[in-house]
């Protein structure tokens, strides 16, 4: 019979992994949560079941790709902000969720593109304290180039996805700028093989 492992210290109990999409963040916050045996929760998820569960009406800026197809030949620029208003309309119910793990204890990894440094540095979620144990790491890539090279290793068939790239450098770099209002922790996506280590020296 195999020893059990012990259990890795930690201080928090609900930690956000953020990042623009293609910086590298999922992959790195399933390593994590394998690492403190957690559960994880991706926000894509939530945003889908959100979407089922209101109308345009509700919730006009989840719904916007719906009901605004053709917004989707905007400047990168543009489109960055309506990504920005989903993420701020679906910040209550990321609360909820922190909110809940931290009245039953148990912990959890939250990782997507619609996290925001904000949310990390509530005072409080829902009543709950936060008091450090709600930390954020947000994922940064400095190379534009680089997402392009990333969509293409993950979507080959997609082609050079330079808009998208393009938006999302552009996210990247807003991340790193409201992490330095805001507080959390930005690490840089590359070198690759060191972000596990560099993310648990973070913490």
């Amino acid at each position: 019979m195999q020893p059990t492992q012990p259990t890795p210290a930690r201080s928090w109990q609900v930690l956000l992994i953020g990042g623009a999409s293609g910086s590298g963040k999922t992959s790195l916050s399933y390593r994590l949560a394998h690492h403190f045996g957690i559960g994880i929760t991706e926000a894509d998820d939530i945003h889908t079941a959100l979407m089922h569960m209101t109308t345009p009406e509700q919730y006009p800026a989840l719904h916007y790709w719906d009901t605004h197809p053709e917004a989707h030949h905007l400047p990168a620029e543009e489109i960055l902000k309506l990504h920005l208003a989903t993420c701020r309309q679906m910040m209550p119910a990321f609360e909820a969720v922190i909110a809940n793990h931290l009245e039953s204890e148990i912990p959890l990894v939250l990782e997507g593109d619609y996290l925001l440094p904000a949310q990390a540095a509530q005072p409080e979620f829902n009543g709950f304290a936060n008091e450090g144990r709600v930390r954020g790491i947000f994922v940064h890539e400095e190379d534009e180039e680089q997402f392009v090279q990333n969509y293409l290793l993950r979507e080959p068939a997609s082609g050079r996805q330079e808009m998208r790239a393009r938006v999302s450098w552009l996210h990247s770099q807003w991340l790193q700028q409201q992490v330095s209002e805001v507080g959390g922790i930005i690490i840089p996506a590359r070198p690759w093989e060191t972000s596990f280590e560099r993310v648990l020296e973070r913490l």
